[in-house]
């Protein structure tokens, strides 16, 4: 590699290979003349997040891009075919402060008949679009703790053990509708997501 390239090259992630990295997809379902959100809620029999509210998606496996994840999970869970995904484009990435890197992919499923696979998805759940737009999540600050190992050289830091350690937080974002709580990273990409819609104008035809 020349150095010339250097200034052409796009910019990594330091300490990116600890993230585990996922692709989600924001469903757009279009219902008589109103357009939804879709959403899974979680079977109870999955081992991780069991029963909690999401969208599509899964683990980026190897060999395939970060869309083509979101797409084979998505066809994967509503048992649904590719060729009734129209992907709009990437939303904003969401990093969890617990290693998590997850690729919001917005677009609509045309023809959709309300089916789901069973093994991984309880039922489905449609939410205008339009309460999210006149609605702001419920927000709740959560304090991140900072626990060096008990092994770490203190001699070696200006300060020692009383070295003034950065203190961090991040939200925690709820939304309630009727019966249903969309919160956590869900609610992250949503709010994302539905802010992105108004910026590009995506509902404009």
């Amino acid at each position: 590699m020349k150095k010339e390239e250097f200034s052409l090259r796009s910019p990594g992630m330091i300490g990116e290979e600890k993230f585990r990295q996922y692709a989600v997809f924001v469903p757009l379902i279009d219902d008589r003349g109103a357009t939804y959100l879709l959403f899974e809620k979680r079977s109870k029999k999955l081992r991780h997040h069991p029963g909690e509210i999401c969208f599509p998606g899964g683990k980026l496996e190897a060999g395939e891009s970060l869309q083509e994840c979101a797409i084979r999970e998505t066809t994967e869970e509503l048992q649904i075919n590719s060729t009734q995904i129209e992907v709009i484009g990437p939303g904003d990435i969401y990093i969890s402060p617990f290693n998590l890197m997850i690729y919001p992919f917005l677009g609509r499923i045309k023809d959709y008949k309300d089916t789901y696979g069973k093994d991984e998805v309880e039922e489905i759940i449609k939410i205008p679009l339009d309460f999210f737009k006149n609605h702001q999540p419920q927000r709740f600050e959560t304090k991140l703790i900072h626990e060096p190992p008990e092994d770490l050289p203190y001699e070696w830091i200006p300060g020692g053990t009383k070295y003034p350690w950065a203190k961090g937080s991040y939200d925690l974002l709820f939304y309630s509708y009727e019966n249903w709580i969309i919160w956590g990273m869900t609610a992250q990409i949503v709010k994302s997501m539905v802010g992105l819609i108004e910026e590009y104008d995506i509902l404009h035809k």
